[in-house]
């Protein structure tokens, strides 16, 4: 955990600051396609009404206002199709289905994500300290990375169905 954060501090004071601190990867990320890793220089902004007009009102809500599902209610929280987990917002791939995996916790769970297509921000909203994880790619709330995961990068991506829109292979 020292580690990731070290180098969240790092990144973060190498560059601009309207840019989040980039997750750390891992040896199953050296496997990924670079053509699914995030391109920044092409970051997605709209304005909210734009993002309005194409999410459903609970997309909007999570996705964009740092909203939560409830647990055990989102559409992926009990799924196990093979395939890709995108943005439901821009289409960035973040999550592969093999690295789903049951936490218990009522939400999809993944240990590890797809290149650097996900953004690690400090989160003290709740009266709790956790790590907000965000799409690289337009800034949408996904959900909260823990260190009680599995092997073999001991991490928990705890994201909202709502976040997310699934591609089978």
């Amino acid at each position: 955990m020292f580690i990731r954060s070290y180098l969240a501090i790092a990144v973060l004071f190498s560059v601009s600051p309207a840019c989040n601190s980039q997750s750390s990867t891992t040896d199953t990320n050296s496997t990924q396609s670079s053509a699914m890793k995030a391109d920044t220089t092409d970051k997605i902004i709209k304005t909210d009404e734009e993002w309005k007009a194409m999410l459903t009102p609970e997309q909007y809500e999570i996705a964009r206002k740092k909203g939560t599902e409830r647990a055990f209610t989102g559409e992926y929280w009990n799924h196990h199709e093979d395939g890709v987990y995108k943005c439901a917002c821009c289409g960035m791939p973040l999550f592969n289905s093999d690295t789903k995996f049951e936490s218990g916790s009522g939400w999809p769970s993944f240990y590890n994500e797809i290149g650097e297509n996900v953004t690690e921000v400090r989160d003290a909203s709740q009266g709790m300290i956790r790590t907000e994880i965000l799409c690289m790619k337009c800034d949408a709330h996904l959900g909260h990375v823990f260190d009680d995961g599995p092997n073999p990068t001991g991490l928990r991506y705890c994201v909202n169905s709502a976040s997310l829109k699934f591609e089978k292979r």
